[in-house]
This record gives structure tokens, C-alpha cells and sequence, in this order.
């Protein structure tokens, strides 16, 4: 008779240990069987013969209830029958040792009450012995075969593996790898950079040397995929693995942290490389004690709720056990979505759709739901597209965080932090200099406060944001390229979302009021380098498969981006990726006044005014002036911008 299409054929051998397993009286049977074989056996090996004489043997019927009874009681008591067999280890062991071991000691214990002294004792220490061995035996004998049987069960298109990392990480991985039924995923071997660790035999594989071998050895022994098993692995260090593996003709990929392991498939959470991975920092820590202090049971309105820095907020501060959360933004899609997702965790949310710059609305809004604690998120922030529109900078970044900074102070609001930039730096951008007057109304209502602490939080790029570099670019390879970048010497500060947020939670909790701080943004990175690395990951060749071309610096742009002006001195904080620079020496009313001024001219749409007014407040904010492209650019045909025209040339 067929089988069924699609049924797979289990083999004899496992067929009979799933019924064995399945079925613990069956279990409880065999113990029984192996408990009365063991002190058999030990009398026999203790009298030196395969019969003990009839007086041992006398004695030997007379204790074989109670004994195999004890033996039986421990197993139970231990949870000998309830450990899944396909998951035998050390720690399953010990608990049989254990078990075995009291046993033992229990019966003894009866020997003594029954004054039977002429038991011999040293049937006792054989009978220990081969209890921990046949018991034992038993079951891990079967995930020894199930071990040895699966390599040859896998996928028919099996793929050779070489795992990068020969720690617990590797260990774990390599050993799911060879037991996970229908695998395709065959693990060669080991690479790792550990003196110690060279040549060792880790799970049946060896330790085939350290990582710059990677070339020999995915040639030696036909390997298909390299997987980095290092989950504490740099940016610096992957970036380097990448690097000797780009010529390879394998799929490079990498494993994630011990928390995805942990489930059920951990192999099947390998995943492609991103350009988070070459780029990762050691993770930020934050007091968490600290952070909840200001805002457990705190009623927190989050602005820009629907943006990418406001929905992480949202979602870091939810952990915090805070009264509700306030979702204010101007689009309603992406307040939905977010209010959707936070709705799922069981989470006090209120969505709110307003606009920042709509005073009368904004005060409704707190007439009503009376905020505690303000995270001001809410900004224009495309660099280009403020410098066409700076009417829109003004009404959104500088009147949009008057009016909440003023409402805050007028509520009485506990805390008060804005998301500023690192290009409020000595601006040559409209959208820098708008946030670094904003800056400076957040200073200004801290000097009027009547107890609400404010403060502001200056960082650069965020990988992922919506509209940032790296989404471009990756929408550019997948059209097939070129991949556009400025210019080959730009290069900006990175940090991932979450990381950004948690940062600025702890700040939070660190300012008095008027503070401007800084996060620690790593080094900075070359945009073009990133570029590169993003074809790469795409599995691609820069320069050959997709081109990359430079376009020339854009209005508003700086090759380099900088997190503190002349007049600001950083200090440090109590945490180590914190810096804090001391409020900005500047004339409250003349600043209200300009703002004034400058609202005036948004309405009426005097561009050329507002870029005068806003060099005036504020004094670093310059032009900045065309920067050429290198004579090597144009020589091979890459085009470049013109700066006042906006036309591209060649």
C-alpha cells in the first residue's frame, strides 16, 4: 500500500521510541526491569561469578521489592518520567544522580532498620554505579540516535554551514542545527578568533581556525552559508567579517540574540545582515528605576506621535506602567496605527489628532486631559524641502514648540522634553536654525517656569526613520541603481531608533530645567562607505553591479555635522552617553519679540526675511557655500548638482 503524499517515512528505530516514550507505565516497566538486572548484575560482579551463591541470593529476593519500590518513588519524586528524552543533558543527569543517589541512601537506611548487617556494602556502591549507567543509558540513547540518525534526514538540497563563533551561542546553534528534523542546514565546522579554542571539537565539529581563514575554509570544505554566532559581535568586528567574506560566493547571514534561540526554530531566525548589524554599538543601559520614577502613573503626551522617534517613545514608555499615553499628531494614519499597536498590549492610550501650530485646539486639549509629563517630538525635519518652504520651519518647529512649552508651563506640567538635532549646530539649513531657535523658546519658558522642568535632547541620523538615508538607498538598489549620494567626504552621526529613545528617557530624568543635552552618537560614518556596505548586504557588487554617483552638496547641507556651538561647554552626567550643556546666555524678551516678527513674516511669505531674521537670532547660522566635488568625480563621468539652480549637470 502507498504511503500518503506528503506523509514523511519515520524510521523503525524512532517509530519504537515515540511508543516507548508515549507511554509511562511502559516506562515505569522497563525501570523496573533495569533496577532488578542492576543489583543482579552487582552481586555477580561483587562474589566474582555469574551466579552469587545461594545465601547472597537469599538475601537478594528477599529486598528486591522494596528496593526496585525506593528506586521507582525517587524517579518520580526527581521527575525522571516527565524529562523529554530528545532534551537529555546535564541538567537531566544530575536530577537521575540525585534520584539514584538518595535511593541508594534511603535503602541503606532500611537495611539498618531490618539489622540486616550482613547486606554487602559493596553491592551497594556496584548496584549506585550501574543504576546511573543503565537508567541514564537508557534515555540519553536515544537522543544520541536521534542525533546520529537526523544528519542524513535533512532536505535532499542540504547546505554546508560554517559557523563563526565557537562559544555557548555557536554551541547551541550547531547542535538545533544536526537535531531539528528536515533541517537543510548541515554545520561543518567552527571558526573563532580564541587562542584557546583552536583545533577543540565543539558538538562532534571542529574548531577549523580563526576568522580570517574564512576564505580557505569555505573553499576546503564546500561551504554554502557562513553564519556569525557571536551575538555580542561589534559593528567594527562584523564590518571586518563582511569584508573577507565579500568575495566569497556564499550567503552570509547572522544569528540573533539568546531570546530568539531560545524558541522553538532557533535556525530558522537566521536572518540577512542589515545595515544595523555593521553599524551596532554595545547596548545602551538605562536606570530603569529612574525613568519610571517620572513617569509611572504620569499622564505622558507624546507630539509627532505617528513619526518614527514618537511611536518608539510611545512604545518605551508603555513599559513604564504610566497613567495613559497621549498620541498627538497631525496625521491620522500613522496616530492610528500606532494607537492600534499599543491598544494590542493592553495599554491606556488616547489618540489625539491636532496640529502643533493650532493654539486653540492644543488648549482644548489640555483643558481636558491635563498632561504631566511632554516629550515634543513633533517637527519638520527634511533638510531640502525647509529650505523651499521656510515659512513652514517657522510655523512648525518654532511656534509649534512655543505653544506647547507655554501650554506646559500654563498647565502646570511636571516635565518637559523637545527632540531637537544635531544640525541645530552652527545651522546652514532653514530646518537647523528653526530648531536651534526652538532650542532656545524651550530656555526661555524654563527661565519662566513656575516648577515645570525643561529640557532638550540634541542627536543626528536615526537608521530606519521614515525619509532618512538608508531607506533611500535601499529603494535605489532594488530599482537597479545608480545610488545617489552628495558627496564622498559626507559623513553623519548614526544610531538606531530605540537606542536614540532610550537615551532620551534617561534624560529626562537627568535635567533641572534649561538643559540642552547631547547623546553619544559613536563615530561617524562615512555616507558613501554606507552606501557601499548597503549594496553589498543586497548581495551585490558596488561600482560594478550598482553604481554609486555624487550629486553635490544640496541647499542646507554640511559635509560634517557637529553637537555643540562655540559657546556651549558639555559636561557629564550621570550617564556615560549623556552629556549636558548649561542654558544659553540671551535676552528673554528679545527673543519672544523676534519670534513675533518671524511668525508675522510666515503668514505673509517673506522667505528672504525670514532666512535674514533667523541669522540675526541666530548668530552661527551661515549660507553654506558650494563645495566642489573632487576633479576624480568628474573625470569618471559622475554628475554633480549646481547649488543655485538646482539643475543637474554633467
Amino acid at each position: 500500500m502507498a504511503e500518503p503524499a506528503g506523509k514523511k517515512r519515520i524510521p523503525l528505530w524512532e517509530a519504537a521510541a515515540r511508543w516507548y516514550r508515549a507511554r509511562p507505565w511502559c516506562q515505569v516497566l522497563g525501570d523496573v526491569c533495569i533496577v532488578n538486572l542492576a543489583v543482579l548484575l552487582a552481586f555477580s560482579l561483587r562474589y566474582n561469578a555469574l551466579l552469587p551463591p545461594e545465601t547472597a541470593l537469599a538475601g537478594l529476593w528477599v529486598f528486591a521489592l522494596p528496593l526496585t519500590l525506593i528506586r521507582v518513588l525517587c524517579l518520580v519524586r526527581f521527575n525522571i518520567y516527565r524529562i523529554h528524552w530528545r532534551f537529555v543533558g546535564l541538567h537531566e543527569l544530575r536530577a537521575l544522580l540525585w534520584s539514584t543517589t538518595a535511593s541508594s541512601l534511603l535503602f541503606y537506611v532500611l537495611l539498618i532498620a531490618c539489622h540486616r548487617w550482613d547486606f554487602p556494602r559493596g553491592v551497594l556502591i556496584i548496584d549506585w554505579l550501574l543504576n546511573v549507567f543503565l537508567v541514564g543509558g537508557l534515555r540519553i540513547s536515544y537522543r544520541l540516535t536521534l542525533a546520529t540518525g537526523r544528519r542524513g534526514l535533512g532536505s535532499s538540497a542540504v547546505r554546508r554551514v560554517l559557523l563563526i563563533g565557537a562559544g555557548i551561542h555557536g554551541e547551541a546553534l550547531a547542535r538545533e542545527m544536526m537535531q531539528r528534523r528536515g533541517s537543510d542546514l548541515r554545520p561543518v565546522g567552527f571558526l573563532d578568533d580564541a587562542p584557546l579554542k583552536q583545533g577543540l571539537i565543539i558538538q562532534g565539529l571542529p574548531v577549523l581556525g580563526n576568522i580570517d581563514a574564512v576564505a580557505a575554509v569555505t573553499t576546503a570544505r564546500r561551504v554554502d552559508e557562513v553564519v556569525i554566532a557571536i551575538p555580542s559581535a561589534s559593528g567594527p568586528q562584523i564590518r571586518r567579517i563582511v569584508g573577507l567574506c565579500e568575495s566569497l560566493p556564499v550567503r552570509l547571514r547572522i544569528s540573533p540574540g539568546y531570546r530568539p534561540l531560545a524558541g522553538a526554530n532557533g535556525a530558522t531566525s537566521l536572518r540577512d545582515l542589515s545595515v544595523e548589524d555593521l553599524l551596532r554599538r554595545p547596548p545602551v543601559r538605562i536606570n530603569v528605576e529612574e525613568v519610571a520614577g517620572y513617569l509611572t502613573g504620569e499622564r505622558v503626551l507624546i507630539t509627532g506621535a505617528g513619526g518614527s522617534i514618537g511611536a518608539e517613545l510611545s512604545r518605551q514608555v508603555a513599559t513604564m506602567q504610566p497613567e495613559a499615553i497621549l498620541l498627538l499628531g497631525r496625521g491620522e494614519n500613522s496616530i492610528f496605527q500606532i494607537h492600534q499597536e499599543l491598544r494590542e498590549r493592553n495599554v491606556p492610550v488616547v489618540p489625539l489628532v491636532a496640529d502643533v501650530r493650532d493654539l486653540p485646539h492644543l488648549e482644548q486639549l489640555f483643558r481636558r486631559h491635563r498632561p504631566t509629563v511632554i516629550f515634543h517630538a513633533a517637527a519638520h525635519k527634511h533638510v531640502p524641502l525647509m529650505e523651499a518652504h521656510p515659512e513652514e520651519a517657522v510655523t512648525n518647529n518654532i511656534l509649534g514648540t512655543r505653544n506647547m512649552a507655554r501650554l506646559a508651563n500654563q498647565y502646570g506640567v511636571k516635565r518637559f522634553v523637545m527632540i531637537s538635532t544635531d544640525k541645530a549646530v552652527n545651522p546652514t539649513s532653514v530646518m537647523g536654525a528653526s530648531k536651534r531657535v526652538a532650542e532656545l523658546v524651550v530656555q526661555a519658558e524654563a527661565v519662566r517656569s513656575n516648577g515645570t522642568r525643561f529640557m532638550a535632547v540634541r542627536f543626528g541620523n536615526v537608521l530606519g526613520s521614515r525619509g532618512s538615508v538608508v531607506p533611500s538607498m535601499r529603494r535605489m538598489i532594488q530599482q537597479g541603481g545608480p545610488v545617489t549620494v552628495t558627496h564622498p567626504e559626507m559623513v553623519r552621526y548614526f544610531m538606531t531608533i530605540p537606542e536614540a529613545v532610550l537615551l532620551v528617557l534617561q534624560a529626562g530624568a537627568l535635567g533641572g530645567s534649561g538643559e540642552i543635552f547631547m547623546l553619544d552618537m559613536g563615530d561617524p560614518v562615512k555616507i558613501v562607505d554606507l552606501a557601499r556596505d548597503l549594496i553589498r548586504l543586497s548581495g551585490l557588487v558596488p561600482d560594478k553591479d550598482i553604481a554609486i554617483r555624487f550629486t553635490g552638496l544640496r541647499p542646507g547641507e554640511k559635509l560634517y555635522e557637529e553637537l555643540l556651538t562655540a559657546t556651549e561647554d558639555a559636561a557629564v552626567t550621570r550617564h556615560e552617553k549623556i552629556f549636558a550643556a548649561a542654558p544659553s546666555s540671551f535676552e528673554v524678551n528679545a527673543l519672544d519679540a523676534a519670534v513675533e516678527v518671524l511668525a508675522a513674516l510666515a503668514v505673509e511669505g517673506d522667505t528672504d526675511e525670514i532666512r535674514a531674521l533667523l541669522r540675526t537670532v541666530v548668530p552661527t547660522y551661515h549660507i553654506q557655500p558650494p563645495i566642489p566635488l573632487p576633479e576624480a568625480a568628474r573625470q569618471i563621468g559622475i554628475h554633480h548638482r549646481d547649488t543655485e539652480t538646482q539643475k543637474i549637470r554633467y
